[in-house]
């Protein structure tokens, strides 16, 4: 935002930094939302769900995009730089989704890895959407939708007041 003096515009606007963070992390869910449909819609095209069950995943997607949304502000309030964001992806987000249940079921980690992988939030909203898109009910969903907002909640918490501090100095 800096570098296509975008904040130079938006402080400008009569809106509050809180405002600009708050709409980032709902431009982010929302586009978290148009993607999960998107999917979505492929995979009945393609015949892999057929259960409306799969609707509920739309909700869980937004929420998901939510907590990421916050997380990657945190990231963004924190980075000195744009090369910082390689750290993040390299040391959090690559490694959160091989211990979160993406690519192979979490009983077949080990069991450290298992209880770290508890604590992320990529292994709660895998656990919702999995059964969903099969039709099926989630084990545990007000537990795993607790912590998804949860996340969401304090990730967006933290960020508004890292990037206050970072650009009201």
């Amino acid at each position: 935002m800096h570098v296509q003096k975008t904040w130079d515009a938006i402080m400008n606007a009569p809106v509050t930094l809180d405002d600009v963070v708050l709409g980032e992390a709902m431009w982010a869910a929302s586009k978290s939302f148009l993607s999960g449909l998107a999917v979505l819609l492929v995979a009945w095209a393609l015949g892999l769900t057929h259960s409306l069950a799969a609707l509920w995943v739309l909700p869980v997607v937004f929420l998901t995009g939510l907590a990421f949304a916050g997380l990657g502000l945190v990231m963004t309030a924190l980075s000195p730089s744009y090369d910082f964001f390689l750290y993040y992806f390299t040391l959090v987000v690559t490694p959160m989704m091989l211990v979160s249940g993406v690519f192979f079921p979490l009983s077949q980690l080990p069991a450290p890895f298992q209880a770290f992988a508890q604590a992320l939030p990529l292994t709660h909203a895998v656990e919702l959407v999995r059964p969903l898109m099969s039709g099926a009910l989630p084990a545990g969903a007000a537990l795993h939708l607790a912590v998804l907002a949860a996340y969401a909640v304090a990730s967006i918490y933290i960020a508004l007041v890292l990037t206050r501090r970072r650009l009201l100095q």
